[in-house]
């Protein structure tokens, strides 16, 4: 194996070492599902603001019920009302209720709520006809939320659910990370942009348009571009991408032919190389480096080297970048439905499909496929053997990444 390559494990470390989230911007809780908070976040409020009613039904002392039974009901005097969003004004004394509903307030003295089911109302009193334990359907004060009680990490996305705890611990905006926007340039004379006449011997950019979707994916902005194998075209357009996004990642052009001059390109213009070249099977021609501090990613022109590539090393970086403290995509286990082969020197990518059985997930790797895209596109998961490992057995356990 040539000197020039690095190990993939290798490369990601380099990478994720390399990387370092954009600054913090403030937002509106109502616009920033996806984002990553970029601090600890502590309630600033209790919720609920005092104890409610879970129920719609009679606050009660559960002292007054302890003797209640089938033919022995308990008969309590309805003394008011309250609802939610109002203050309980009557307190209960002993042999009282007072008639509330869901949300409503629990009022003063009273300890329990009896579900309106289990009560019958006649001439102004309840007669219950089994005891109620103590703390029955009350939602107690700061059981949501509990001011100075730390609700996110830093470093957590915001999901809706996670937004409405916010909302709930008295926030209207917070602190996250920005959004990377990513520039996606691929190269080649050969390439054309969706919609064009398609010549003989051209093709359309499909790797551009399958990494600007797996970047809208993770709600990064995109910029696309598709330059020619022209050096000094391919020089201007790198300049003005880093000057005006976060990072760069470039598709073709990546290995050493006569037309493959993104690396040369990069190095007149001065980038920090970090690699180029890893064991990583599909998708060895991959570099990375910086140029004016920014990441930029240069991937081959095979499709499934192009995805493979992005998947394992672009993508966990540009998830950084954006906060993320747990890049790159989801995991499950899952047993082997054949046996699979790897290699001792190399990192090897198994496209493949996956069933959720009774007994857990089971990944059937792709055989060699027709189609190479679709044979990605219908993947539902990715399976990476390590270098050194020989292959798995059918039945083993392995870490599948998700795809879908």
């Amino acid at each position: 194996m040539p000197q020039e390559y690095i190990g993939f494990r290798e490369a990601y470390q380099k990478t994720m070492a390399s990387i370092r989230p954009l600054p913090s911007t403030r937002c509106l809780i109502a616009d920033c599902e996806g984002y990553i908070a970029a601090e600890d976040i502590v309630a600033r409020a209790d919720s609920p603001s005092v104890s409610t009613s879970l129920k719609d039904g009679y606050a009660v002392r559960a002292a007054d019920m302890a003797a209640a039974g089938d033919g022995r009901p308990a008969s309590l005097r309805v003394i008011g009302s309250v609802a939610a969003g109002h203050a309980a004004v009557d307190a209960v004394a002993p042999g009282t209720a007072v008639r509330v509903l869901t949300g409503a307030p629990l009022p003063a003295q009273a300890d329990t709520i009896v579900a309106e089911e289990f009560t019958r109302l006649a001439d102004g009193h309840i007669r219950v006809t089994a005891p109620t334990a103590k703390g029955r359907n009350i939602l107690r004060q700061g059981s949501d939320t509990a001011s100075g009680a730390i609700l996110l990490r830093a470093g957590q996305i915001m999901t809706p659910g996670r937004i409405g705890l916010l909302a709930a611990g008295g926030y209207q905006s917070l602190r996250v990370f920005q959004k990377p926007c990513i520039a996606i340039i691929a190269t080649g004379d050969e390439i054309l942009l969706p919609g064009q006449p398609l010549e003989d011997g051209k093709l359309y950019a499909s790797n551009m348009l399958t990494l600007n979707g797996w970047c809208r994916h993770f709600g990064f902005a995109t910029m696309m571009d598709v330059v020619g194998d022209d050096a000094p075209a391919l020089s201007k357009r790198i300049t003005r991408a880093v000057s005006e996004q976060d990072a760069l990642v470039t598709s073709g052009g990546a290995w050493s032919g006569d037309k493959d001059m993104m690396a040369r390109v990069l190095e007149e213009l001065g980038w920090e190389k970090i690699y180029h070249r890893v064991r990583l099977g599909p998708g060895k021609a991959v570099g990375f480096g910086l140029l004016d501090g920014k990441p930029v990613f240069i991937l081959p022109g095979g499709p499934p080297s192009n995805l493979v590539a992005f998947l394992e090393l672009a993508l966990p970086a540009l998830l950084s970048l954006g906060g993320h403290r747990d890049g790159g995509l989801r995991q499950v286990t899952a047993r082997l439905a054949e046996p699979v082969a790897g290699q001792a020197d190399w990192t090897q990518a198994i496209f493949g499909s996956l069933q959720n059985r009774e007994d857990g997930f089971h990944f059937q790797p792709h055989s060699r496929p027709g189609s190479r895209l679709q044979s990605m596109a219908e993947a539902q998961g990715l399976l990476l053997i390590p270098e050194g490992v020989g292959g798995f057995q059918a039945q083993a356990s392995v870490r599948v990444q998700l795809l879908r």
